[in-house]
């Protein structure tokens, strides 16, 4: 058995569906299925209106198990509140206003993505892909004339009428066989999505670097293709999805993770990833918390800016929480720039990171997949300043890039990075450290790491494509299996 669908009651899901399972929430809690470890997905159906509840703990246990819990705990507690994501939000009022209904209202439920009506499919997959969340109801009102969602909320299967059961199980059949909305039948040659934005200024691969994936593809069987920001609604067309643009999460790539991850997709960058690199308040607490070394540092709100100089001295760098390729990090030279420079920044969030001043000639980029060192990179600091990159009202310039061996690296580096991605994922990363001494400190985690012909690619050469091509080709089969 490759799933566990987990219910209030034994007799609440009584069908079957081939390669699943069906354990009583108590029975998975604390009974015999809690203790077993042959199923890697777990389908929570249980209640679960309140932290509390035993369908909530379910999910909870899951993922403290290794398993992937359907919901998760963090799906469960966002429905609690407002809908989580503003973009992906602002998608789906975009959507039903494509295709109004009558009136001022609409009430729709989604189970595993799909619409008991038939009527709403396209939005029904929308709304599974922003909750994440197996059994859903949505609803919306016209304002003003313009859709707007008021509500998300998760059900349980006693909220499921009797004539929509069979939507519900061939649904979930879909979703269980890697298939959920309209995902098309399997493919002899796998098919994966390479997301990138020509107009980009920084992306993190060039043109020369797309073809050298595109042919690593191909020789390894699989068909790949370059596609743009509009193609999200044939994403049910591939088996994967590498996302090749900067992300972030009020923005499209977030959206295409959300969605590709929904459908079944092998997604790098896979959208927990995305969230956790993106916010540098939440990596500073994750690696202080796993004694992982970084920089000295404070989290900077309006009421302790007077801490800043005491603790770090001057000069001292200002981070955006959400700042990344050296954009939204500052550094304050004296003491004098330091009060308007954050009165500036706390405009924008409500916190900011403070860190101490690390000065080093380059900095050293660790590249993991999979939890293995991929490749190693030193990147030197942009001439004339103290960043890798230098931003000026008229243009940009960076420093070199010299990729090495894995085993030219000091250990150090390698096995500090190593402890900081994992912390994160299975996915691709990028480590960025400074050695000062003996001393290893980590700046920051990248979730979509520069992978650039004639730059990272100067040791491994085609090799470092294939590599990559290659994981892409096993998760694929591994969850055709």
């Amino acid at each position: 058995m490759k799933a566990l669908i987990v219910v209030n009651r034994e007799n609440d899901w009584p069908h079957q569906i081939p390669g699943a399972a069906v354990a009583t929430a108590k029975s998975y809690l604390t009974g015999p299925a809690a203790n077993s470890d042959q199923y890697r997905q777990v389908v929570n159906l249980c209640r679960c209106a309140r932290t509390d509840d035993a369908g909530f703990y379910v999910s909870l246990l899951a993922e403290a198990r290794g398993q992937r819990p359907l919901p998760s705990a963090k799906a469960l507690e966002e429905l609690h509140g407002s809908p989580a994501n503003a973009g992906a939000v602002r998608e789906i009022e975009e959507l039903v206003a494509q295709s109004p209904p009558a009136g001022k209202e609409l009430e729709l439920d989604a189970y595993f993505g799909a619409d008991p009506a038939g009527e709403c499919d396209a939005l029904a997959l929308q709304l599974f892909s922003l909750a994440k969340a197996p059994l859903l109801r949505a609803s919306f009102r016209r304002t003003r004339g313009r859709w707007r969602l008021q509500r998300l909320r998760a059900l349980s299967l006693t909220d499921v009428p009797a004539e929509h059961r069979p939507t519900l199980v061939r649904a979930a059949t879909r979703y269980l066989d890697g298939e959920p909305g309209r995902r098309a039948p399997r493919r002899e040659h796998p098919a994966m999505a390479i997301l990138y934005n020509a107009d980009a200024p920084l992306p993190p691969s060039n043109r020369p670097a797309l073809e050298a994936f595109l042919r690593a593809a191909a020789a390894l069987g699989m068909r790949a293709e370059i596609i743009d920001r509009g193609a999200i609604e044939r994403l049910a067309e591939f088996d994967a999805l590498f996302i090749r643009d900067t992300t972030s999460l009020d923005h499209y790539t977030y959206r295409f993770a959300q969605r590709a991850a929904a459908l079944g997709l092998v997604v790098i960058d896979d959208p927990d990833s995305i969230l956790q690199c993106n916010n540098k308040v939440y990596l500073n607490e994750l690696l202080t918390r796993q004694h992982i070394p970084v920089p000295r540092t404070l989290i900077v709100h309006r009421d302790n800016i007077g801490a800043i100089v005491p603790s770090l001295g001057v000069p001292v760098v200002l981070k955006e929480p959400g700042g990344g390729f050296s954009v939204g990090v500052h550094k304050a030279e004296r003491r004098e720039e330091l009060e308007p420079l954050l009165r500036r920044l706390l405009e924008k969030s409500e916190l900011v990171i403070a860190q101490e001043y690390v000065p080093t000639d380059f900095d050293w980029r660790v590249t993991v997949l999979e939890r293995r060192a991929l490749f190693v990179c030193k990147y030197f600091m942009a001439p004339g300043h103290w960043q890798v990159h230098k931003y000026e009202h008229d243009g940009h310039s960076e420093g070199r890039t010299l990729a090495l061996s894995i085993g030219e690296a000091p250990r150090v580096v390698v096995d500090t990075a190593l402890r900081a991605a994992t912390l994160i994922g299975d996915g691709l990363y990028g480590v960025d450290l400074k050695l000062v001494g003996e001393r290893c400190y980590v700046i920051e985690i990248n979730d979509n790491p520069n992978v650039e012909a004639g730059c990272e690619d100067q040791v491994l050469k085609e090799a470092l494509y294939r590599e990559v091509m290659a994981v892409f080709l096993r998760r694929i089969r591994e969850r055709a299996a």
